[in-house]
């Protein structure tokens, strides 16, 4: 039953290998999903299929380095906000390929405005649960770089 999982800590460098990006994200087992923050979405259908285009921003606290993509749309779903007093916010939600270390698996993120916030990327329980332990009084135990980062232009 007992299987060794990769120890991550409460932060970590996260690559979106669909859109050739890193982002720091922080691990957070009290959300259930995951959330990218992203400006400019626009859901719209191509060929009978529902996609979503929308802005990354990887750097934080800056709006330099922005990337323009497009994902697959899998459908919205209801998300309680914590930060906004706990007002619900209906959320596009698409499926994408993630990168911590050498482990590479799909997940489903929400796409939202997390501009106050500290991190571009939320990474919830559901990305992490099975793969990874999360040891909350460490950082970055997966590298304080990934090959995916980029400058901000």
């Amino acid at each position: 039953m007992a299987r060794n999982k990769a120890v991550i800590g409460w932060r970590e460098w996260v690559g979106l290998p669909d859109f050739d990006i890193a982002v720091k994200a922080k691990i957070d087992t009290g959300a259930r999903t995951s959330s990218l923050h992203a400006r400019r979405v626009e859901a719209f259908e191509r060929d009978g299929i529902a996609l979503v285009r929308f802005w990354v921003y990887p750097k934080q606290r800056t709006a330099r380095g922005k990337v323009p993509v497009e994902a697959p749309l899998i459908g919205y779903r209801r998300i309680r906000n914590p930060g906004a007093g706990g007002r619900t916010e209906i959320r596009p939600v698409i499926v994408t390929m993630l990168e911590l270390g050498e482990h590479v698996w799909q997940a489903e993120v929400t796409l939202s405005r997390r501009d106050t916030m500290g991190f571009r990327m939320l990474l919830g329980r559901q990305a992490v649960r099975g793969k990874f332990t999360v040891d909350p009084g460490t950082s970055f135990k997966m590298g304080r770089d990934h090959p995916r980062l980029r400058e901000a232009s």
